[in-house]
């Protein structure tokens, strides 16, 4: 009967891996596409699709369409501009969502439960519905700066950034997280003479490690691939991000092996800031024992 046990788990242990393989193969064989594929010529990486050597280092490989990716678009400064617009952004959501998601599960206040259910409710709306009312109003505000006081915000990072800090989804993932915390942490911090802010900087956030993480990781994917709103926002090169800078490859005829070139450019920091993150929330999870 042991063996017999035994036998039956090392089945399901295998068949359990070899599902996790497939799956990851679904994932992986894109990327691997795409990478092979930027250092291929065109007319060879449209013939290799219908075999196994498009996921293959074969043929003539060289860094050719990296070259023609730079020189039709200026990579490196929509790249400036992706990172920086989604970084800040994100850096200034968690901020504001965390304590948007302390005040609405900590404190006690008038209106508290209608207005999250409000927040929640913007999950059913869809962009595309408040796109152009949004843009009329950022068009019409008013901004102080080096230069003096502007009207408009068109055209420059600001409107890619301050629309996007606080979100009902990052709110909710705080508000769910700080539910599970112990009370009595918080109520042990009230009892030693803590403010509110004190609790939220020196109890609350170190123990909120992996919702950090998971909410960095989400905001980033949104704004890192963000296209229509830059569309419509933007008009200056100097501004643009890197979704918007993919149409200088499909003017005239498309180059294929220079857009192959520009999706793995482009896709790095994606990937870096991911591994960076993984760790962070295996670590903070391990430290801290609290699960998310």
């Amino acid at each position: 009967m042991t063996v017999i046990g035994s036998d039956n788990r090392n089945l399901r242990l295998g068949v359990r891996y070899l599902v996790l393989i497939l799956i990851a193969l679904i994932f992986v064989l894109p990327l691997l596409f795409m990478v092979m594929s930027s250092f291929k010529p065109s007319d060879e990486l449209l013939r290799d699709t219908s075999s196994l050597r498009a996921f293959l280092p074969v043929g003539q490989l060289s860094l050719d369409n990296y070259t023609g990716a730079f020189e039709r678009a200026p990579v490196g400064l929509f790249v400036f501009n992706s990172i920086f617009v989604t970084g800040t952004t994100v850096l200034l959501s968690l901020v504001i969502c965390s304590l948007a998601g302390f005040s609405f599960v900590f404190l006690q206040w008038r209106g508290r439960d209608v207005m999250l259910s409000i927040i929640l409710a913007t999950f059913i709306v869809p962009f595309e519905t408040i796109a152009i009312p949004l843009l009329l109003e950022v068009s019409k505000l008013p901004w102080l700066g080096l230069d003096g006081l502007s009207w408009g915000w068109l055209d420059s990072y600001r409107v890619q950034i301050i629309p996007w800090i606080a979100d009902g989804l990052t709110i909710f993932l705080f508000v769910q997280y700080f539910k599970g915390l112990p009370g009595e942490l918080i109520e042990a911090a009230r009892v030693e003479g803590a403010s509110w802010f004190q609790i939220y900087r020196r109890v609350v956030i170190p123990l909120s490690g992996p919702v950090i993480a998971t909410a960095a990781i989400l905001k980033f994917l949104i704004m890192y691939n963000q296209y229509l709103w830059p569309l419509i926002v933007v008009q200056q090169e100097q501004y643009r991000p890197v979704m918007v800078g993919l149409q200088y490859f499909f003017q005239l005829n498309p180059a294929w092996g220079e857009i192959m070139a520009y999706l793995t450019l482009i896709t790095v920091p994606v990937l870096a800031f991911y591994l960076v993150l993984q760790k962070a929330f295996i670590a903070s999870i391990a430290s801290t024992g609290v699960k998310g």
